[in-house]
């Protein structure tokens, strides 16, 4: 299973791509992850990635992919992968299909997990998180016994500055603006598979294994 998980924030990418991965034993890769290691490893390109990570600027494509095809190398690729959040843009996808056919290691698939931008507001929106456990509810989906109070620790529930409508819509425009077009850009190459998302989490999985 050599797969790219697409879709827009919020639409539960993180989450299937941690639960393929346990479930198949293969690596989840993010580029978030990525870029942390390297730093942290102190590598050549790890040292470079955190030149401009240190001062907040956005890491370069040639640095992350250099990056993302040091860790394809690895030996664990080798039995499949799961791709969570990239590639973002169409250059990155370009460049991303020239290292896995260096590698030879070919796409399955690539998913897409479809949800209205609506639905994605009213989740992040309405979504709560315990200040001291970390425990995550949501006001219509998974209230809460007491409003506002944690049932696991009795802490108090916050939204989070990054679930507030106008942050939520914000990303979601970057998404169609840089993101979105790798919908057709897949679908050109015979790759594509779409989700749909709004499903229960066990439901989307299943789709996502009969997908590819």
């Amino acid at each position: 299973m050599h797969i790219i998980l697409l879709g827009p924030p919020g639409a539960g990418k993180g989450t299937q791509a941690a639960l393929l991965a346990q479930q198949e034993g293969i690596p989840h890769i993010s580029t978030g992850d990525i870029l942390r290691a390297a730093k942290a490893a102190g590598t050549s390109l790890g040292k470079l990635a955190a030149s401009y990570m240190d001062r907040g600027d956005l890491v370069p494509d040639d640095v992350v992919i250099g990056l993302v095809k040091e860790r394809l190398a690895q030996p664990d690729c080798r039995k499949g992968f799961i791709f969570d959040g990239f590639p973002r843009t169409v250059p990155q996808a370009d460049a991303l299909g020239r290292a896995l056919l260096e590698l030879g290691l070919p796409l399955t698939g690539v998913i897409s997990i479809e949800v209205a931008d609506a639905d994605l507001v009213d989740r992040a929106v309405g979504r709560r998180s315990c200040s001291q456990c970390g425990e995550i509810y949501h006001v219509v989906g998974k209230p809460p016994t007491v409003a506002g109070v944690c049932d696991r620790c009795g802490g108090a529930l916050v939204q989070r500055d990054d679930d507030k409508a106008e942050v939520v819509e914000n990303r979601l425009r970057r998404y169609h603006q840089q993101t979105a077009p790798l919908i057709d850009y897949y679908r050109a190459k015979g790759l594509l598979r779409s989700v749909n998302g709004k499903q229960s989490m066990d439901s989307v999985t299943a789709d996502i294994r009969k997908a590819v």
